[in-house]
């Protein structure tokens, strides 16, 4: 059983390294990694594993918590917590419920949500908090009732909202990564929440 400032320790060196070795565009293809076979390492106790995660996969789950949020120290804190609950739960993953990238998302969204709504009556409501709220990103990997309203959007919206609300990027690197004005993402974004929501009922 790993101490928790042990963990946070290792949680700390991950960060910084990210901080040294961010790639300067979003752009580039990624190589393959294995999720499936780093929780099972966590949940055999190997540290390293959730230091692979961390670095392969926080900065699109800090994107996604603080896009639903709306603040960078209260994301980072979902973060930290969401990575102390996958290696608490890693054992409990089951591949044949779907994706591990899936369920690590799962969680970070779970714990947003929560915080979302334990402080609704005290912080002003962004839009996409309150798409949040009503829950189509967190079944996109489930729901075939969200799949069929993104179906229902053009191409370029959908790929807008996949791009912010599962990848977790932000408005400038989604404009860079389809080549399309920044003024022109955001608009997209806005029409296809209102979209959504409607479609979601």
């Amino acid at each position: 059983m790993c101490r928790a400032h042990v963990l946070q320790d290792c949680l700390l060196d991950s960060f910084e390294h990210l901080q040294r070795h961010r790639l300067s565009t979003v752009s580039l293809p990624e190589p393959f990694f294995d999720y499936e076979s780093r929780l099972a390492a966590c949940a055999r106790g190997e540290l390293q594993a959730l230091q692979d995660l961390y670095v392969q996969e926080s900065p699109r789950l800090l994107g996604v918590a603080k896009r639903l949020v709306g603040d960078t120290a209260l994301a980072e804190d979902i973060v930290h917590d969401a990575f102390i609950k996958i290696w608490s739960a890693a054992k409990g993953f089951d591949p044949a419920r779907g994706s591990a990238r899936g369920w690590m998302f799962s969680i970070t969204r779970h714990l947003a949500l929560n915080v979302i709504r334990d402080h609704r009556r005290e912080t002003p409501m962004t839009e996409d908090s309150e798409f949040a709220l009503h829950d189509p990103t967190e079944s996109l990997d489930h729901s075939g009732r969200i799949h069929r309203c993104l179906d229902q959007l053009e191409p370029e919206r959908r790929h807008c909202i996949l791009h912010a609300y599962v990848d977790g990027y932000s408005h400038a690197q989604i404009a860079h990564r389809l080549g399309t004005p920044l003024g022109t993402v955001k608009a997209w974004i806005k029409r296809s929440l209102t979209a959504l929501r409607e479609c979601m009922g």
